[in-house]
């Protein structure tokens, strides 16, 4: 059965959309600033208006802008890898297998490299914002107010809409998929990928929604630091692939030789 392009471009084109959406996430939802009316309401629901007051809170918002999540952006790493896979799967229907099996193995160990680092990284810079926003909200009462006004008010409903238009789309590129060619729903790497990238969003999306408005930024750093877990693994398992590739061809090389 050939390759059906038009919906193998589909898919690649709707994956690519979601990775264009996840990395411009942080300017797309920016976190809101919350009026005074607002932060009253969440310090008398914590029972905190004693301690800390609108006065303070709005004081040091105006000196640390709202800062976007972090959950979402971090869905990029694991989609860019699926995105990688599978253009070079698509790749190897396209072009002669000799010449693929050359670029695949290359590319893939880039790819993985690249994917590996960013993971470690971004891994580290979740950890450290996650322990700083709870030992900051565990400061009463000064802490709590620098925790109040740069992270207590979370786009929840602006992050809902997005990760929904995300798991349509992601939706949509695997159906996609399944009908351009037989032969990825019988690549097991590439339906585990596919599946780990819908929990992810799901995952993200639960943390977001289980807990009050104010601790919202603390789960999407739990949820960041997950799919962070999640891109490492897949990256580790892209580079062990990518060597196994790169070492048959040039075994390959050597027998013909």
């Amino acid at each position: 059965m050939e390759l059906r392009k038009p919906l193998f471009i589909a898919a690649l084109v709707l994956l690519g959309l979601c990775v264009l959406i996840e990395v411009g996430a942080s300017i797309l939802l920016p976190r809101p600033v919350a009026s005074s009316s607002d932060i009253e309401a969440s310090l008398r629901s914590e029972g905190a208006q004693g301690d800390v007051s609108v006065q303070d809170v709005l004081a040091m918002q105006s000196k640390n802008p709202p800062t976007p999540g972090m959950g979402i952006p971090y869905l990029a790493l694991v989609d860019g890898l699926l995105l990688l896979t599978l253009g070079l799967m698509g790749a190897s229907l396209l072009i002669p297998e000799r010449v693929h099996g050359q670029l695949q193995g290359v590319v893939s160990l880039v790819g993985a490299i690249v994917a590996l680092l960013a993971g470690i990284t971004m891994l580290v810079a979740a950890i450290g914002l996650l322990l700083l926003m709870v030992s900051l909200f565990t400061a009463v009462p000064f802490g709590t107010i620098a925790y109040l006004a740069i992270w207590g008010f979370f786009n929840r409903g602006g992050a809902a809409a997005t990760l929904g238009l995300l798991m349509t789309l992601k939706v949509a590129a695997s159906v996609c998929l399944a009908l351009a060619h037989p032969r990825f729903l019988q690549n097991k790497g590439l339906v585990l990928l596919v599946l780990t990238s819908l929990l992810a969003g799901a995952v993200v999306s639960l943390l977001h929604g289980w807990v009050p408005i104010i601790l919202v930024s603390i789960t999407d750093a739990i949820g960041a630091i997950i799919v962070a877990i999640l891109g490492i693994i897949w990256a580790v398992v892209l580079f062990i692939g990518a060597l196994v590739s790169i070492l048959r061809v040039l075994k390959l090389k050597r027998t013909a030789a």
